[in-house]
């Protein structure tokens, strides 16, 4: 019978782990669905991994991973897929704010022939008006800088075996998880859930993290802020056109006057054109510096229950160590 892998990012998230382990243990076994799930620990400062180790002590199915530290959840996720086995995986929150019931409604599609089935959010749960905002307008820029409708997608998300393959094949060493399983193809249902409340703990995105993941991910999957810097100059010659042809008839007129407002406003404009120009390029350079180098996403330092290969370090599994 085919196998359900369940890939669980975790961040200081010790309060939350056995909870998620029993309930989704529960849940699949009542459903008489073959599971492994995997929790990887990226670089935690609680007890995250101790949890993770009693529950793969506890639970056969459950094995998990250590990062040698913060490597961001991106790297959890992608460390999670090359770490399954099963012939579906599903990425998801161990906070359980994704609901475990959905998981069932995905098995299904999956087993009706669909590769990748998206999980799509219809409300937030319970956050603060600021959060919502910020989370909105994270959505908004990405939708708009990948061309791709962002607002009620997640990382929660059912794949086939195949196209974890496909991921995990890429090269690239900035990744954007949920962007890609899009750019990926595949047949593609999906299903609707609302966020549940977290029985413990609070989120870990605030609004400036979420602000530079959005830099990072639109660096590392769109072209279009660099596009942005030609419509910037484009911008500034029409302005300095506009600007001369004023300039000339004033003179013609003989009521030209000197002004040293005109000029300062001139010169900030432009700088700040130019800065901010520069401050893009500087991203996609910073993006291509490091992928030039060829580090790994991540690096295991230890791991929990019955996990196949060497995996302490720099770890990839078709790579065969």
């Amino acid at each position: 019978m085919a196998l359900l892998s369940i890939v669980l990012p975790a961040y200081n998230e010790e309060q939350n782990i056995a909870v998620a382990t029993k309930v989704l243990s529960k849940l699949l076994e009542e459903n008489q669905i073959p599971y492994e799930l995997v929790f990887v620990n990226d670089g935690s400062k609680d007890n995250t991994y101790q949890e993770i180790e009693k529950a793969a002590a506890a639970n056969p199915n459950v094995k998990g991973a250590c990062f040698s530290r913060n490597f961001g959840k991106e790297a959890a996720i992608f460390a999670g897929l090359e770490l399954t086995t099963g012939d579906a995986v599903i990425v998801m929150d161990c906070d359980l704010q994704h609901p475990p019931e959905t998981i069932l409604k995905m098995w299904k599609l999956w087993q009706d022939g669909v590769e990748v089935v998206e999980g799509i959010k219809t409300s937030r749960g319970k956050e603060s008006i600021f959060h919502k905002m910020s989370a909105g307008l994270f959505y908004k820029i990405m939708s708009k800088l990948i061309k791709m409708d962002m607002n009620a997608s997640s990382d929660f998300k059912l794949l086939d075996r195949k196209v974890v393959n496909v991921l995990l094949e890429l090269p690239e060493r900035n990744t954007f998880f949920r962007a890609l399983t899009f750019w990926a193809g595949f047949r593609t249902e999906s299903v609707e859930y609302e966020v549940q409340e977290r029985q413990f703990g609070e989120s870990k995105w605030s609004f400036f993290s979420l602000m530079k993941y959005a830099v990072a991910n639109a660096t590392s999957f769109s072209t279009f802020p660099l596009q942005l810097v030609t419509v910037m100059g484009m911008t500034l010659i029409l302005f300095s056109v506009i600007l001369a042809v004023q300039t000339l008839v004033k003179y013609l007129m003989g009521t030209a006057v000197e002004g040293f407002t005109t000029v300062i406003l001139l010169i900030l404009i432009v700088g700040g054109f130019l800065m901010l120009s520069l401050g893009i390029i500087g991203h996609y350079i910073a993006r291509i510096y490091e992928e030039v180098k060829g580090r790994p996403k991540y690096i295991i330092s230890k791991v929990a229950g019955h996990v196949e290969g060497n995996v302490v370090g720099a770890w990839h599994k078709s790579s065969g160590e």
